[in-house]
């Protein structure tokens, strides 16, 4: 196998360097998750995703954020290649070292967390790129139409359901001889009128299954049929992901709920030791503040991973 020649350290430095930017963004989103908790029918964490996902800012930082995540993944593979190569011939005896267990464990929690990034872009991430389907969300402002408005007003003065008013429509459109180009227009009529129709029936059993958030903005557990419903008749309504419905749900599954929490537990054992590994790397660790510097990274594994595992527990319970 012929990689490209770096020197060993170069290969580490990038591997703390992309791994302490990663430890950081951990920090940020164990605390966007605990918005989940606060009991505001997921006003505030459907703003906050909302501006995740509309911010043009944020969405470069994503890009830079996956690229750095795939470095992360390459160089760190590359590095323990490299350095399996070095001695294809293990020692016949393995002798006592100084070395962190953490640390003979970092390659197989990393596979494992690896593991779970795919599982949790499934549920999440790529329900936002489209690629799977979920729950989704449409401001209610995005929802007025005055062409829907006015015929669902002059169906109810006629006392019938929309409907019935387009049904009426078709039937008087059938009349007309195909030779008629006014036939042609409004068939094309009554399909757009139609599918609008379809927007009003959505908005309507929202209202009746109380799907519309506290303060009125947002129409919630839309299915994906029904985004697709909502993108076809109305181009600008942008129906996007429930993140908070989908997290209530998904946390209501206790093989889930498993799931994650021992993918915290792993989460933590690769965190302790990245953390003082990340400082001995770049130079930033003596014998002075050395016991300090690993106090510091029990302590942020510890409160990073236990902010995961309070959403994922307290949501089990309900709370």
């Amino acid at each position: 196998m012929n990689l490209p020649k770096i020197h060993s350290i170069s290969k580490k430095i990038c591997v703390a360097l992309l791994g302490g930017f990663l430890l950081i963004f951990l920090l940020f989103h164990a605390s966007a998750n605990l918005l989940v908790l606060r009991h505001d029918d997921g006003a505030w964490y459907s703003a906050f995703c909302h501006f995740m996902g509309t911010n043009y800012i944020v969405k470069v930082f994503e890009i830079v954020l996956l690229g750095f995540i795939a470095l992360h993944i390459c160089f760190t593979a590359w590095l323990w290649i490299t350095n399996r190569l070095a001695r294809p011939v293990r020692y016949h005896k393995d002798g006592k070292s100084n070395t962190h267990p953490g640390s003979k464990l970092m390659m197989w929690s990393g596979i494992l967390i690896f593991s779970f990034l795919v599982m949790h872009f499934c549920q999440f991430y790529f329900v936002k790129l489209g690629w799977v389907k979920g729950e989704y969300m449409v401001k209610t402002e995005n929802l007025q139409d005055e062409e829907m408005m006015q015929w669902a007003q002059l169906a109810d003065q006629m006392e019938i359901s929309l409907d019935e008013f387009i049904n009426q429509l078709e039937e008087r459109s059938a009349t007309l001889t195909d030779e008629n180009e006014d036939a042609a227009e409004t068939e094309e009529y009554i399909a757009r009128l139609r599918s609008k129709a379809a927007v009003l029936d959505i908005v309507q059993r929202a209202y009746a299954e109380d799907n519309i958030t506290k303060d009125g903005k947002w129409i919630r557990h839309l299915t994906y049929d029904e985004r697709q419903t909502l993108r076809e008749a109305l181009p600008d309504s942008d129906p996007e992901p429930d993140f908070y419905y989908m997290v209530r749900q998904l946390f209501h599954n206790p093989i889930m709920v498993i799931l994650y929490l021992i993918t915290f537990v792993v989460l933590f054992i690769h965190m302790r030791h990245a953390f003082p590994s990340a400082f001995q790397t770049l130079g930033l660790n003596n014998y002075k503040y050395g016991k300090a510097i690993d106090i510091l990274g029990q302590i942020y594994a510890w409160v990073v991973c236990l902010m995961f595992a309070a959403v994922v527990i307290l949501v089990y319970l309900g709370l």
